[in-house]
């Protein structure tokens, strides 16, 4: 009995303390910026606030009144300078996400907008954030005690099957582009669309070839499988997943299959591992479409539905079966298990942190805000990472991939000049818009 409670104790001596792990992710995050590859803010102020002035980001927003689509419960925001300051945060890519099924010249003109609420929300803000194009600006910004803040761009469709357009929306400060949304375009197919062009035209690896020319990263969330494999096929610099979980631990078109992950190692590329429930959690996003079904079944327009036309019926019915049937939870421990499959099959050196804060209805439990960043890495102290490997998973290997894009761009604009490809040329292709 003596030698089993000696061992206990032992045991119990042996395990860090909460205040002993926080503080080696302190020094962890002081030493390395952490980067998060996608936070979907700027949506959020043009939808609930009209343009940057509507809200104050100096202070707490997580309490305050947000505007809904019909029928849809306002999401507090996620993000604001205090808590992205609490967060550790050095590095945000925010998104200038549009609507995939906003298309052609309006495409290009709502991009724009985007991108201005970034550069505006910048501005506003110069003590805290610095406008970023490079991981040496990030760097820089790190040391400056402010945000470094990248511009992404969430969608092949927001181009207008142009890379004029494409090379323009680079000078205006866009790093990254995702191939697709949740639509296929003209030359990409998406993950949640039927099959159109089985992974990517030629037009689209021109697309991919000119992204590399320029440096700017090739981001496939959101793509198919076959288009995550043309892609990876193309390019001649690392690509990233700003925000995608493991399909192994969750079936979902969005996630990334092992066989992926492989290609990725090889084109030491990186995964950033997202928040969004639905990619997270199988039983999440069996829930999510079980509960999709039933909305169908009560109300389905414009001649279905069991309660067409009854509007509060609907709601009630719905009601009643959310009652019976609450949301599965998603946990901070659930993320923790996507980042070490990806590293397990990809590697210690394609792994990263892509939130999607602001671009989702709700957060896994201990990760609410950019505020819990440091809960994340202390749970991945806590299953063994050194600190090498958490400053890896924090920023260090962003900062890898942008340089060794930066690399790659600077070769090839010694040898090449700017595409003229055009969809018409090379896919045979007469676009309607």
């Amino acid at each position: 009995m003596a030698v089993a409670l000696v061992l206990c104790g032992s045991s119990r001596a042996a395990t860090p303390s909460d205040a002993a792990l926080a503080a080696r992710v302190d020094r962890v995050l002081a030493a390395t910026p952490l980067i998060d590859g996608h936070n979907d803010l700027p949506w959020a102020i043009r939808t609930g606030f009209g343009n940057v002035a509507g809200v104050d980001l100096s202070t707490n927003t997580a309490n305050l009144p947000m505007k809904a689509e019909a029928g849809e419960t306002p999401t507090p925001l996620m993000t604001d300078i205090p808590r992205l300051r609490t967060g550790h945060v050095g590095g945000q890519f925010w998104s200038v996400w549009i609507p995939p099924t906003v298309t052609g010249p309006a495409a290009v003109k709502m991009t724009l907008e985007q991108i201005d609420i970034v550069r505006t929300m910048v501005a506003r803000y110069p003590k805290d954030l610095q406008m970023a194009y490079s991981a040496d600006d990030i760097v820089s910004a790190h040391k400056a005690d402010r945000i470094a803040s990248l511009i992404g761009i969430e969608g092949g469709h927001q181009i207008d099957n142009s890379l004029p357009v494409l090379r323009s929306m680079y000078v205006l400060g866009a790093r990254y582009m995702t191939l697709t949304h949740t639509l296929n375009n003209d030359w990409a197919d998406s993950a949640t669309d039927a099959p159109k062009h089985h992974g990517l035209t030629p037009f689209g690896r021109a697309v991919v070839h000119e992204m590399n020319r320029l440096g700017m990263l090739v981001d496939l969330s959101h793509v198919s499988p076959d288009t995550m494999r043309d892609a990876l096929n193309t390019s001649v610099a690392p690509v990233i997943f700003s925000h995608s979980g493991a399909r192994a631990l969750n079936d979902h078109p969005r996630d990334v299959p092992d066989d992926v992950l492989t290609m990725v190692a090889r084109n030491r590329g990186i995964v950033m591992a997202t928040f969004a429930g639905t990619y997270v959690s199988a039983e999440r996003s069996r829930w999510e479409a079980d509960r999709a079904a039933e909305q169908t079944r009560f109300n389905a327009p414009p001649y279905a539905g069991l309660y067409i036309g009854q509007p509060e019926r609907a709601q009630a019915a719905m009601a009643e079966w959310d009652r019976q049937h609450p949301r599965p939870v998603v946990t901070l421990a659930m993320v923790a298990d996507h980042i070490e499959h990806i590293r397990k099959v990809a590697g210690i050196d394609a792994v990263g942190i892509g939130s999607d804060f602001d671009g989702i209805p709700n957060t896994p439990q201990g990760l609410e805000g950019v505020d819990h960043y440091p809960a994340l890495l202390q749970e991945l102290a806590r299953r063994g990472w050194t600190d090498e490997e958490l400053g890896k998973v924090a920023g260090g290997n962003m900062l890898r991939v942008m340089r060794e894009a930066a690399v790659v761009a600077k070769r090839l604009q010694a040898t090449e000049a700017p595409s003229s490809a055009t969809i018409a040329q090379a896919d045979g292709a007469v676009v309607s818009k």
